[in-house]
């Protein structure tokens, strides 16, 4: 299919802009302010606010004062107790840290920090780096979402929201240190109104590591927001988020520590603007612009006079630029109508340089592309037991042509504490960067790749009881994943591309829990997940030992876990907490020096202690004094999460905290 050529994407961005000030500043004053307080709601599901529990969708809301009271300190260890999320982390701190959504490819998720997507180009993300720090919440939308966020949101959605500051100014520092040489220190603040508000937060993470020698690793994190009502019905929100890390890590391709001074480095930035502008009673815009900034490098050089000449170095420059402007309609009677446009810009600039066994070899490539979506959904009441969301997205993208999605959706009210949800939808993710674009002599990208695509189902009940302390759930899925891209290591044609799209498979499942909520000191929750994974289409992989293999499991993707997690306040100013995982069998690749083989990794359960005693509490411009602690594995459970790789053995963490307003 012939590119297109859309507007590039500083001319998008400011003639957006232009337009959305253009038509808001001369109805700004038209609606009044809201001054009621509103109960808990979510965005991500649906684009603007609604309540988690009216929802014809699968969402689960993790709160981050509640994760760092826990010592829970990582995005990807929080995301270890949502039902239907694998993680897998290969190696200790810092390593790079994988997200499987119902079975899917690591790649299917979309990464939203206050709206701007942090995935590369193709979906892919690593939670290594992603820490708790200035965020108010977390949400975990499971299922298709291309419809609202276009490539990537093949089995979900994640998204960081960040803390947002009112009220007196608040200051917060905190400190810790435990097991395997690791350090940890915050400051924080925010304050504000509902006028003006602010929030901000500097930390720095430092481990010797869990391998013996060359496993350093550190990461400092900024994070701030500043959200403003400059007029009664025009909202202003900037967030920025700065991260900036180095992991060293002993282990090559096998998993064997040989390496004494090879190291990873990741440096981001992520910037979002959201404006928002009521004309009307019923009618709202939302302009969102947003920029991600992503640099890595890898180094494999020794210090002059230490060994031999040989080295390996790579580097990759990440861009992406985002306008996404939509309308929000509530006058037609029971019914909301959404319809947006989204403009992304996408750039890439790899380079890679060797000189080792095989003698030396380099590879670079400069790339960019970008898509225009368009889309719309409608939500419906027909009845007031009965919602109805239907939506469609069209992408029009510069390298593969246009691509449509849908989904459909129903929630019904069966009565007030019962609730049955239903859905289907299609998703798809663009190739990545590399497969497209790659110059290297082994591995030489195919411009002429399709979009990888799924379809998925689903349908569940939720039962609230003891006048809502307690829900109950219950969702079963089934999804089909086609056109995945795969390697070819001898290409079709001489000097021909090596990617191709060629391999298939399904994943079905059943997610149940139990949630309890402020049933007297206690908080709980108990989750079950089910995953079939099964290859449909191995494409090019052959033998026992492949990647795919026809009727076997997907790698990496457990048939059985379960999470249990607690919250006990036996006295107010005393918090504990205990969260147990059991991750069943599932297989994997163990790479060798000669061949590959398949593995079966057993099953293995961790369990984590917290603890939090409030020593002083917080006065009128007097501080707060705190204790906690927490042990993550506490029975020391040996376990590997990716073949050949250490994980974590007990880790002991105490720290104090202390708190002004």
């Amino acid at each position: 299919m012939s590119p297109h050529h859309p507007l590039p994407a500083r001319t998008a961005v400011v003639a957006v802009t232009l337009l959305f000030l253009r038509f808001a500043a001369p109805l700004g004053a038209q609606t009044p302010r809201d001054t009621v307080a509103l109960p808990e709601v979510t965005v991500t599901a649906t684009r603007y606010p609604v309540p988690p529990d009216s929802l014809a969708a699968t969402l689960t809301v993790l709160h981050g004062d509640e994760l760092r009271a826990e010592g829970i300190r990582f995005v990807g260890d929080a995301l270890r107790q949502v039902p239907g999320v694998q993680v897998v982390q290969g190696g200790g701190f810092g390593a790079t840290t994988s997200l499987f959504v119902r079975g899917g490819e690591s790649d299917y998720v979309k990464v939203l920090i206050d709206g701007m997507p942090v995935n590369d180009p193709g979906g892919a993300y690593d939670f290594g780096s992603l820490t708790t720090d200035n965020v108010e919440r977390i949400e975990i939308l499971r299922g298709p979402a291309s419809v609202l966020y276009g490539s990537d949101a093949i089995t979900g959605v994640v998204q960081i929201i960040t803390r947002h500051g009112a009220g007196q100014p608040q200051l917060d520092a905190s400190a810790e240190a435990g097991t395997y040489g690791t350090v940890r220190w915050e400051g924080a603040a925010r304050g504000g109104s509902d006028d003006l508000g602010w929030s901000a937060s500097l930390s720095r993470f430092t481990t010797d590591g869990i391998y013996a020698f060359n496993n350093h690793y550190r990461n400092t994190v900024a994070s701030a927001q500043l959200h403003a009502r400059p007029g009664p019905s025009t909202q202003a929100t900037l967030s920025v988020r700065y991260n900036d890390g180095q992991y060293n890590f002993p282990t090559d391709f096998t998993g064997a520590p040989t390496d004494s001074n090879q190291f990873n480095t990741e440096r981001a930035t992520t910037l979002s603007l959201n404006l928002a502008q009521a004309f009307t009673p019923a009618l709202r815009a939302e302009l969102l612009l947003g920029r991600n900034e992503t640099t890595r490098g890898y180094d494999d050089t020794l210090p002059p006079g230490q060994g031999p000449n040989a080295f390996s170095l790579s580097t990759a420059a990440i861009q992406r630029n985002l306008v996404d402007a939509r309308l929000v309609y509530a006058g037609l009677r029971r019914t909301t109508l959404l319809g947006g446009v989204a403009f992304d810009d996408e750039q890439e600039q790899d380079f890679s340089l060797s000189d080792g066994a095989f003698g030396p070899s380099s590879g670079s490539f400069t790339a960019n592309r970008h898509n225009w979506g368009f889309y719309g959904q409608a939500t419906a009441q027909p009845d007031p037991r009965i919602q109805i969301i239907a939506g469609g997205r069209v992408d029009d993208n510069q390298r593969f042509g246009t691509f449509w999605t849908y989904r459909v959706a129903a929630l019904g009210f069966v009565t007030s504490s019962t609730r049955l949800r239903a859905s289907a939808g299609k998703g798809f993710k663009e190739p990545a960067f590399f497969d497209t674009f790659s110059t290297s002599p082994f591995a030489r990208g195919n411009p002429d790749l399709r979009p990888e695509r799924s379809t998925s189902f689903e349908g569940g009940v939720e039962q609230d009881l003891l006048r809502g302390s307690v829900t109950l759930s219950v969702t079963g899925f089934a999804q089909r994943f086609r056109d995945l891209i795969q390697y070819s290591g001898v290409p079709l044609t001489p000097n021909g591309p090596n990617y191709f799209n060629i391999a298939a498979a399904n994943s079905s499942g059943i997610e149940a829990g139990a949630t309890l909520r402020h049933l007297g000191p206690v908080e709980a929750g108990a989750f079950y997940t089910w995953v079939h994974s099964n290859v449909t289409d191995a494409g090019f992989d052959t033998g026992a030992d492949a990647t795919f293999v026809e009727g076997q499991r997907l790698i990496r993707r457990p048939t059985h876990s379960f999470t249990l997690r607690t919250a006990v306040r036996p006295l107010p100013r005393i918090q504990l907490g205990t969260v147990v995982n059991y991750v069943g069998s599932r297989d994997d690749l163990l790479f060798g020096t000669i061949s590959t083989s398949r593995v079966t990794l057993p099953s293995y359960t961790t369990v984590d202690l917290s603890g939090r005693v409030m020593l002083l509490a917080e006065g009128h411009r007097l501080p707060g004094f705190a204790i906690q602690a927490r042990i993550a594995n506490i029975f020391d459970k040996n376990y590997e999460q990716v073949a050949g790789y250490l994980s974590p053995g007990r880790t002991v963490t105490v720290g104090i905290s202390s708190g002004i307003r």
